[in-house]
């Protein structure tokens, strides 16, 4: 189901983005932006944006799929080299231009920019860990790739969600951000790299622990 999910969120996005490529129309969402210091370079960039991302999404989940890898791993590697340059030289350099222009002021900004730097790591660890045969991190950091890039989707069905509360809508924006980023970045660790999960929360469980053995141990002594 969450595949679906992301699947039809992708179309759905990509099908909504082909008014940015109407010639001689400004697109509602660019006239939002208005004034912008260059706006054909704004424009150029955002095309860009839109059709990596429209390759991106999509690749990564084709990828994901395990059967696919099984029976054809040529194909796997191929179509990882094109999502991974895809996504190295076009989807984050113009992701990080696109951020400075988002609506929500700094917060949007630092929320795209943090997601474009866990993109454009993971997306680098993941092939370093390939060529080197380390399959278990390679799986781990293309799941991250994969997480930040269905932000673009989960964000947007959070804001639709927010959007019918009466919350401030620049505060539901930047929530609508922040918690997919930051959730799936944490979903991933959790699910896909357990071990270090479970010695995180170990430590922290016993860091808790030992608090509260020393709390008692403080009473007992001042009694």
């Amino acid at each position: 189901m969450v595949w679906l999910f992301l699947w039809l969120g992708s179309f759905a996005i990509t099908f909504s983005s082909l008014a940015y490529f109407v010639p001689d129309e400004r697109a509602a969402f660019i006239i939002e932006k208005l004034p912008l210091p260059v706006e054909g370079l704004y424009v150029l960039v955002l095309r860009l944006h839109v059709i990596a991302a429209a390759l991106s999404l999509p690749g990564c989940l084709i990828l994901s799929s395990k059967n696919l890898l099984k029976r054809w791993p040529r194909f796997h590697r191929w179509c990882g080299r094109v999502v991974g340059s895809l996504v190295i030289a076009v989807l984050t350099p113009t992701g990080f231009y696109l951020a400075f222009f988002a609506m929500g002021c700094w917060g949007a900004t630092l929320g795209f920019l943090l997601s474009g730097a866990i993109v454009i790591l993971a997306m680098i660890q993941s092939i370093r860990a390939a060529r080197a045969k380390h399959y278990a991190s390679h799986r781990r950091f293309a799941f991250h790739v994969l997480g930040q890039l269905s932000v673009a989707v989960t964000s947007r069905a959070l804001l639709f969600v927010l959007e019918s509360s009466n919350l401030n809508p620049d505060f539901a924006y930047l929530v609508s951000l922040w918690i997919p980023v930051l959730g799936t970045f944490a979903l991933v660790e959790c699910l896909v790299s357990p071990a270090q999960f479970q010695f995180f929360s170990r430590r922290i469980y016993e860091q808790m622990v030992n608090s509260a053995a020393s709390l008692r141990r403080s009473g007992a002594d001042i009694r």
